[in-house]
C-alpha cells in the first residue's frame, strides 16, 4: 500500500491545470453514452489499467473513463475511453 504523502501527491496530479478531468461512468451513464455514439465498448479507444489516472480513480478493465478537456473552440470537449488490462 502506498504511503499517505505518496498517496497525497498522487491525487494531487488530479487537480493540476494541465490535467484533464476524468471520471468513471456509472453503468447506466456508460450505456447512454455508447447508445449515444452508435458503437459498441469495444470501438472505443483504449486506456490501460496501469495509467496512473485509472490506478488513482480505482477503474477496472471495462470501465469507461469520461475525459473532459478544455477546448480553445467548443469550451469543453468529452473523450471516452474503455479501460484494458494491458
Amino acid at each position: 500500500m502506498p504511503s499517505r504523502s505518496k498517496r497525497r501527491v498522487s491525487k494531487k496530479i488530479l487537480e493540476h491545470e494541465l490535467v484533464p478531468k476524468h471520471e468513471v461512468l456509472s453503468f447506466e451513464e456508460a450505456v447512454e453514452v455508447l447508445r449515444k455514439l452508435g458503437v459498441p465498448p469495444n470501438r472505443l479507444p483504449a486506456i490501460s489499467i496501469n495509467d496512473p489516472i485509472v490506478q488513482l480513480l480505482g477503474a477496472k478493465p471495462g470501465d469507461i473513463i469520461r475525459i473532459i478537456r478544455k477546448s480553445p473552440t467548443a469550451g469543453e470537449a468529452e473523450y471516452y475511453r474503455i479501460v484494458v488490462a494491458f
